[in-house]
């Protein structure tokens, strides 16, 4: 069984607090917030314990190399505003992967990126 800290409850708070992926670079400096001596070695180890347990999955960006975010969501896909660098999900799929497939091929899991200016980023 795994115990319970202070650190995992800061990191795992980190996902409550925002309904998107993050990288370690953020996930470290909200649970600093909490813990301030939270470290990147203690990050990494309880990100691999929250993905093996099943709290978590990753993502790999294409760009940016990986993201965290809870598991158990809905099939979504990603926004990347390249003015903030974050990650945003998009509910739903409009990708009907039948129609893009060759005859043949079998579709095992799919998963697709935008790349833009964020809301907030366009405002400004």
């Amino acid at each position: 069984m795994r115990r319970k800290t202070v650190q995992k409850d800061a990191i795992k708070n980190a996902f409550l607090m925002e309904s998107r992926p993050l990288r370690v670079d953020e996930i470290l400096q909200m649970g600093r917030k909490v813990v301030k001596s939270l470290s990147q070695a203690t990050v990494y180890r309880n990100l691999k314990c929250l993905v093996e347990i099943g709290w978590l999955r990753i993502i790999n960006h294409p760009d940016l190399g990986i993201f965290y975010e809870r598991a158990g969501k809905e099939h979504h896909h990603y926004f990347h505003c390249h003015a903030c660098d974050r990650l945003f999900e998009i509910p739903g799929c409009a990708l009907h992967e039948k129609e893009f497939v060759p005859p043949g091929f079998v579709t095992e899991r799919h998963q697709v990126f935008l790349f833009g200016i964020c809301s907030a980023c366009g405002r400004t």
